[in-house]
């Protein structure tokens, strides 16, 4: 067993090193490009929102209804009629990259602790280097992939969009693995 003190660095480095790939697949690579469009006769719809009181900080689902008004026909015909989908608003003003790069590497460094706990509990000091890749490379990717499917599940997501980030989250799986093969202790 290794305890988390022990892998202090291959946690940060690892967070580090996804952090910075996160930021060259999403900046330099145009993979991303296309995956979320804009809102067609967008000015129009945002007034709409905006009139309709449309608030921060909440999804909405359209068109609404319960389970108990499934069957009922104007619902069916809402349904078919369109459009139909999940919306996510966010606070009004320009987009805060400091805050949302600030959270998304706390987050690397919260994989890397996990992903840490799980091969340090699994694995003794001296391990060879394919073997805490393998367990770590498991652990990382489980927490930056699988979760993201239930997008595409439950929420419309493409399934192109969908299996891009879950790429991603190999990518960063791999990168975590290999820092933490590489900085093992013997």
């Amino acid at each position: 067993m290794v305890t988390l003190s022990a892998l202090w660095l291959p946690i940060l480095l690892s967070a580090v090193i996804v952090f910075v790939a996160s930021s060259i697949i999403h900046m330099a690579i145009p993979i991303h490009k296309n995956d979320y469009r804009p809102l067609p006769d967008e000015e129009k719809v945002l007034d709409a929102m905006r009139s309709a009181g449309v608030t921060p900080g909440r999804v909405y689902h359209f068109p609404r209804t319960t389970m108990k008004d499934m069957k009922n026909p104007e619902v069916i015909e809402k349904f078919k009629r369109g459009p139909v989908g999940l919306l996510t608003v966010m606070p009004s003003g320009a987009p805060s990259m400091g805050k949302f790069l600030g959270q998304w590497f706390v987050y690397c460094i919260v994989v890397s602790i996990f992903t840490a706990y799980l091969t340090g509990r699994t694995e003794p000091a001296g391990t060879v280097y394919l073997q805490v890749f393998r367990v770590a490379g498991c652990a990382a990717f489980l927490c930056y992939s699988m979760a993201l499917i239930q997008n595409a599940i439950w929420k419309g997501e493409t399934w192109g969009v969908t299996l891009k980030h879950v790429i991603d989250g190999l990518i960063y799986g791999l990168l975590t693995a290999g820092t933490f093969g590489w900085l093992w202790p013997r």
